[in-house]
């Protein structure tokens, strides 16, 4: 075998533990690791409700529109403004629907989500350069 002095195959032994016996320095408390944290529970839920608001927002909107073009065809083919059927200006009416539910799920992710997503963020590389400290 050839030996290869590149920085990808160098061994780098582990560093002993700090409960080694013999060992006298004080151990860091100890936490628990960031996948277990609450945060991360809050951050799920937070992200589950701004995709529910949203994509119910949108869809909601456009199940109402299934559900009149099916079960009041009356309703649909009357006449609204200036002639035009009512059908066509709630089909119509989608595009600002899906812009709303754009603008809430971006309003939603600035507001609640965004914060929490920097503050584990921000913790995660607290615990990265204490872990690489050691």
């Amino acid at each position: 075998m050839t030996y290869d002095p590149s920085p990808s195959y160098r061994h780098h032994p582990p560093p002993p533990p700090p409960y080694a016996p013999g060992s006298r320095s004080r151990r860091a408390p100890r936490r628990d690791p960031l996948g277990h944290h609450s945060d991360l529970r809050i951050l799920r839920g937070a992200y589950r409700r701004q995709r529910r608001t949203a994509t119910l927002t949108a869809l909601g909107y456009f199940t109402l529109f299934l559900l009149l073009s099916a079960y009041a065809p009356g309703l649909m083919t009357g006449t609204a403004v200036a002639g035009l059927p009512t059908g066509l200006l709630l089909a119509l009416a989608q595009l600002p629907v899906t812009w709303l539910a754009i603008a809430l799920y971006e309003y939603t992710a600035r507001r609640r989500v965004d914060p929490l997503a920097d503050r584990i963020r921000k913790e995660a590389e607290l615990d990265a350069r204490r872990g690489a400290g050691r």
